[in-house]
């Protein structure tokens, strides 16, 4: 579907909206877009290209910075122009680093002052994108601050005064809403241009703020943050018709039931396993809005994700917490055993549809997997797809993306005509989803036919 026929909107209590001006089918590509800046989490650094987000392991670093890596020279050269100023600023701060949204607020910085125009601004503008400053809490006022002190410090080596702030853009009431100080001379011009980046990272998804999404790879697993200003657009349904997946830093908005002509188009901005008043809690906390869905209103299977004794759902929800990604064999064996202790510890208090209980059932397929464990990970990933099953009904990229995993376990064991089964149903699922020309799409079809001639083999 061209941008044509989506639409701007007046959204009754929402503000600006994006609308479809013709009727939907589930599965439908409603918009393809690129990001107006985005950068590589300092998570995935030195394994995964800055440029096109691919994972690599044999990555070529900048000669200058000795940050920034990527697949080749191509890549490279493509994202020289990025990635210039930006060098100069990694030199200057090293051995530091700085935050994700610092980095990516400097990038924009650096895009404003080239006055370039973006094709993600087809629908929706920079200059047009919306603050929540006046409405924030203080302790969120107060992280603004910081990461504007952090973000000056950052782009000193290339922005020494206001002359060479962006043009024409005026910040300064927005300012003043977080930063009630009244300051004098360069170091007011610097806390501006700082609030006036940091202040769109608001709205989208939980790692970042106000208008950017987390970009994640085909199996959903965050990889970078970007701004689309287009899709900025797209307000919030706990109970989405519409959902999001990325194609290296490329986004995709894809329809995932019927939508009629006029209709809002909704994404989720949390994460929709979460309990209602959790879900509350984070949208009012960094979104500033409350979500009167139905799903909200009726609560609708908060029991169920809050089964078993509150005292070990408590125990593993921390514990679940407190795992940080793990970069060797060694981290990944203390966090298997970890999963492995408090599983068997709470064997019959709590049902595999308790979130945490899930989440740590995720956690231990995730280390047996990079362990190599694959009978164990079967093990843990079947026990998973009841569960998601349950909280991701209709078309959900996490439950198809959950069901190749574990379809492609079954393969690894010699279970073809269980994996077969299994990868249909994400196959199902992942052509409305991620659609058929994705990636991922192509190696799932990849080893669901790998099995089918497997199973033709076995009937002769």
């Amino acid at each position: 579907m061209e941008s044509a026929a989506l639409e701007r909107f007046h959204s009754p209590g929402k503000g600006s909206g994006l609308r479809s001006r013709q009727s939907v089918r589930p599965g439908e590509l409603l918009y393809r877009d690129v990001p107006f800046a985005y950068v590589l989490s300092k998570q995935q650094l030195g394994s995964v290209c800055e440029r096109c987000l691919r994972r690599n392991e044999n990555l070529h670093r900048c000669s200058q910075c000795k940050v920034a890596k990527y697949c080749g020279r191509s890549c490279q050269k493509e994202a020289w122009l990025d990635h210039k100023q930006e060098c100069k600023c990694l030199k200057s701060i090293e051995p530091n680093f700085p935050p994700d949204s610092v980095r990516l607020a400097g990038r924009i910085v650096f895009k404003l002052l080239r006055q370039s125009v973006c094709p993600s601004e087809r629908l929706y503008s920079f200059s047009n994108l919306q603050s929540n400053a006046e409405r924030l809490s203080e302790e969120m006022k107060d992280g603004l601050r910081h990461l504007a002190q952090t973000l000056q410090l950052y782009l000193k080596t290339e922005i020494q005064d206001e002359s060479q702030l962006p043009p024409a853009i005026d910040f300064f009431q927005i300012f003043t809403k977080v930063n009630p100080q009244k300051n004098q001379s360069s170091w007011l011009c610097w806390d501006i241009v700082a609030v006036s980046a940091l202040h769109l990272l608001w709205r989208m998804k939980v790692s970042v703020t106000c208008n950017c999404f987390t970009i994640s790879n085909g199996e959903m697993q965050d990889v970078g943050v970007g701004l689309y200003p287009s899709m900025s657009l797209l307000n919030h349904s706990c109970d989405p018709n519409c959902v999001i997946v990325f194609e290296g830093y490329q986004l995709l908005l894809h329809s995932v039931r019927e939508i009629q002509i006029g209709e809002e188009l909704t994404i989720s901005y949390v994460e929709s396993l979460m309990p209602t008043r959790e879900r509350q809690k984070q949208l009012l906390r960094q979104y500033c809005f409350e979500c009167d869905c139905p799903l909200c209103q009726n609560q609708e299977k908060d029991a169920e994700k809050l089964a078993g004794e509150e005292r070990a759902w408590k125990e593993v929800k921390d514990a679940v917490n407190e795992v940080r990604y793990p970069k060797s064999k060694e981290e990944w064996k203390h966090v298997l055993a970890r999963c492995q202790n408090l599983l068997r510890s709470h064997k019959g208090h709590l049902p595999d549809t308790n979130i945490y209980q899930l989440k740590m059932l995720d956690c231990a397929m995730d280390a047996c997997i990079n362990l190599e464990s694959w009978e164990e990970a079967l093990y843990y990933g079947s026990r998973t797809l009841e569960p998601y099953r349950l909280y991701y009904p209709g078309f959900h990229p996490l439950r198809a993306v959950q069901l190749m995993r574990v379809g492609k376990l079954q393969y690894s064991q010699g279970m073809v005509p269980q994996a077969l089964e299994t990868l249909k149903q994400a196959y199902n699922i992942m052509k409305v989803t991620h659609g058929t020309d994705h990636s991922l799409m192509k190696v799932l079809m990849e080893i669901k036919e790998e099995c089918e001639a497997m199973m033709r083999i076995q009937g002769r």
